[in-house]
């Protein structure tokens, strides 16, 4: 694998960092702090029924003008409806302002065990990117995670205007690494948006399927 491997690509959400309490802890307690009391546990099964019906948001190959902001909101008002929906119309859109930023919190999200080593003993022999289905808020996800510092490039869904497995938001990472396919690796954890994706246009893929391995077997095979 090391013979031409130049630059490796990551997914975030599921591979480098998680929520260790889960969504529905979080949205209850942003409704708390706004007089409203919901269920964690309710909010953390309607938030997995209607993530899985979301519609797919586009391919537009250009940046999403409100950073997939109403594809959120759009989200949300579905899991208000599952669990809580006589809420007016105003505690809802205050709800989503006050969530919306929460998550780009320090605290919220947490590194896994192993993170912060293998990027320090990769940075200084490849060059790092991450390739994410998330928005904006990611960078500063990473900055209070600390570890901005070791990617180079950041391809994130919302701005390049394609999601995951879109072959467009992988090849718009290696055209801003200057690299080749073959040049490259790709790590994350999800069968089809991260494996398929990555394989379809011609990169090397190493399996993350957390707790059976993590991204210590990355260092073992390079």
């Amino acid at each position: 694998m090391t013979a031409t491997l130049k630059v490796i690509f990551f997914d975030a959400a599921g591979t480098l960092f998680h929520l260790p309490r889960g969504v529905g802890y979080h949205y209850a307690l942003v409704a708390g702090r706004m007089g409203l009391q919901l269920d964690a546990t309710a909010l953390d099964r309607a938030f997995a029924a209607v993530w899985r019906e979301m519609p797919a948001r586009p391919a537009i190959g250009a940046p999403r003008p409100d950073d997939d902001r109403g594809w959120w909101r759009d989200l949300v008002d579905r899991v208000f409806d599952r669990v809580a929906r006589e809420t007016a119309a105003l505690d809802r859109d205050a709800f989503f302002e006050v969530a919306y930023d929460h998550f780009a919190e320090a605290g919220v999200w947490e590194l896994f065990p192993e993170v912060y080593e293998v990027l320090e003993q990769l940075e200084p022999r490849y060059e790092l990117g991450v390739i994410s289905n998330f928005d904006g808020r990611l960078r500063m996800v990473l900055e209070q995670l600390g570890v901005s510092r070791f990617f180079r490039h950041l391809s994130i869904s919302s701005e390049v205007g394609a999601d995951k497995p879109d072959p467009f938001i992988f090849r718009r990472a290696l055209d801003l690494s200057g690299y080749e396919p073959a040049d490259a690796l790709y790590v994350g954890d999800d069968p089809a948006k991260d494996w398929e994706g990555a394989a379809a246009v011609g990169m090397r893929v190493l399996r993350l399927r957390r707790p059976e391995n993590s991204l210590r077997d990355l260092l073992s095979e390079l």
